[in-house]
């Protein structure tokens, strides 16, 4: 049996890693998943309760930064696969509160290395490095922001060279030169994975696409950042959980390996694509204007779709430091791996809207933080 341990697994990317370990890959396999969550503002135990059964998958409320919950982990389980998604994430949030980010997403991850370090080392060898148990792996799940930003050509490759302009990018940036860092000091077994941007079911509904879905059933104005012209590639969800498992599993000790979608498009073309669809949609299904929360009728006693145009468009000051263009070259995985990326963005953004519209529910909870009851029915105080 293999046992993961998953951090952040109640966030978006990681909620989605376990389910397609759970549901999809290894549903007949005899694994263990052990989450460990804190459950801050990102983190909803409503998005991965029916996947916690005690058995296959096990959660654990706490910090990685708390070295003796991370530590007795370690004692009580074999573990053999460490994924951390644990992080502070949202930029903005990084650019009112940088030290929150330097502390949990640097000194956590350094802590997760560590208690891995002392769980997994069996002695030294002739030269004084550590020996290590087989099969075992600590994954970084990083972020393409650690490159920087593009101008309006070339690609992010595993060579760029790290220049972070975010707090939250520099600590992201920091941790995994603290991965790499053990992988030569101790001859640690590590890998990386830096992904473009992702979506998809189960987003915060802060970020991009799904408050760009949810403004509009609210009837609100859609805030775009400056022209809306910075680019960024997207990312299916599910596509970057397979090539996580993949680099996991089968990926060269000590490598990074970039994830991208292939689809980079401009900021102002997602919002006017997203408008666009929910449009096409609700006219051509005209139940699902029953989710709309701006609910005026027309003269057929209808709800009117038709104030579901581009007007609803506003532009606000850019974002401090903004990047302009990110854009993964996925080579190294492909070759290696034969990972690629299987959803298209038209494909995937039509899913991404559909599930938001049919999960009215879990977004009332997240935006509500009425996810926390699950917390409580299911563990009580502790």
């Amino acid at each position: 049996m293999k046992t993961y341990l998953v951090t952040g697994a109640a966030g978006f990317i990681g909620a989605n890693y376990i389910k397609y370990l759970l549901e999809k890959k290894y549903q007949n396999d005899d694994i263990k998943v052990i989450v460990l969550d804190l459950l801050t503002y990102a983190g909803n135990l409503g998005t991965i309760k029916n996947d916690i059964d005690d058995k296959r998958c096990v959660f654990v409320r706490g910090d990685i930064r708390d070295r003796d919950l991370v530590n007795g982990l370690f004692a009580d389980n074999d573990i053999d696969y460490v994924v951390n998604f644990a992080a502070e994430s949202h930029v903005d949030r990084s650019i009112e509160d940088p030290q929150l980010f330097l502390s949990v997403n640097i000194l956590g991850t350094q802590n997760l290395l560590d208690a891995a370090r002392k769980a997994w080392v069996t002695g030294k060898d002739e030269t004084g490095y550590p020996t290590w148990k087989a099969g075992k792996r600590y994954h970084q799940v990083s972020t393409d922001e650690v490159y920087g930003s593009l101008g309006d050509t070339g690609y992010f490759m595993e060579t760029t060279p790290l220049c972070p302009h975010s707090p939250y990018s520099a600590s992201k940036a920091s941790a995994d030169m603290f991965v790499l860092a053990y992988h030569d000091t101790y001859h640690m077994p590590v890998s990386i994975t830096r992904c473009s941007n992702n979506y998809g079911p189960y987003h915060f509904p802060e970020k991009l696409i799904p408050l760009i879905i949810n403004n509009i059933l609210e009837g609100k104005k859609l805030p775009v950042y400056g022209k809306g012209e910075n680019v960024r590639d997207w990312l299916y969800v599910e596509d970057h959980c397979k090539a996580i498992d993949l680099v996991v599993r089968e990926g060269r000790v000590g490598e990074v390996y970039n994830v991208g979608g292939h689809n980079e498009m401009k900021n102002i073309d997602i919002v006017k694509l997203v408008i666009k669809t929910i449009r096409e949609l609700m006219d051509n299904d005209k139940n699902l204007r029953r989710v709309l929360k701006k609910q005026e009728l027309d003269a057929n006693g209808e709800i009117r779709t038709d104030w579901i145009n581009e007007e609803l468009i506003t532009y606000v000051a850019d974002r401090l430091g903004h990047d302009q263009r990110y854009g993964i070259d996925p080579t190294k995985i492909k070759n290696e791996l034969g990972w690629y990326p299987e959803t298209m963005f038209a494909d995937g953004i039509v899913k991404t809207i559909e599930w938001n519209l049919a999960n009215q529910e879990w977004i009332a909870e997240v935006t509500s933080g009425d996810y926390q009851k699950y917390y409580e029915e299911m563990y009580g105080n502790r």
